[in-house]
């Protein structure tokens, strides 16, 4: 109830909610963002640029289609990769008409919109607790040493875990097995 009433607050142009918004969720969002940029400056932006892109797109939240955490979530999620993919970026040299692009090819797109098609499709065989595994080490980028302290494992039982949940992808996904 109280999210609804804060996304309410959002979309009612109320900027008081933006505080409400950090207060109740900046520990959530910082951290999602931590683990994709190590900068503490990159990190603070990265937040303050994701409030303003909840601010900005607020409209686009549809509670028929996920709960407001998962979508502030993956608008955090979002924010963090984009910013790293620019800091990326920035750090490259300018191309010039003499060096190709780095980026895919239209044909390499397609191919990987396949792959990336078949991937979620094999995370959906998973069980619960090996799909919430292989989100926070691959989607989330967290560390195996920050899953086996929050989830009290060893850091050895986390590796054996995802190592067997590769396993089974890439043999639904139909490669050897051994790769």
């Amino acid at each position: 109830m109280k999210d609804e009433k804060l996304v309410r607050r959002l979309k009612d142009r109320d900027e008081t909610a933006l505080e409400e918004l950090l207060r109740r969720f900046g520990p959530l969002m910082r951290y999602i963002i931590a683990p994709i940029l190590p900068g503490e400056q990159d990190r603070e932006e990265c937040l303050s640029e994701t409030v303003m892109t909840v601010w900005e797109k607020i409209e686009s939240y549809d509670p028929e289609k996920g709960n407001w955490t998962t979508w502030l979530t993956a608008v955090t999620r979002n924010g963090a990769l984009n910013k790293a993919r620019s800091l990326r970026r920035r750090e490259t040299q300018e191309l010039t008409p003499d060096i190709p692009s780095p980026g895919p090819t239209p044909e390499e797109r397609v191919i990987q919109q396949e792959r990336e098609a078949a991937l979620v499709e094999a995370i959906q065989y998973l069980g619960d607790r090996e799909r919430m595994l292989f989100y926070r080490k691959y989607y989330y980028r967290q560390s195996t040493a920050q899953m086996a302290a929050e989830l009290g494992m060893t850091q050895r039982a986390v590796e054996g875990r995802l190592y067997r949940i590769k396993q089974k992808l890439r043999k639904r996904l139909g490669g050897d097995g051994d790769a």
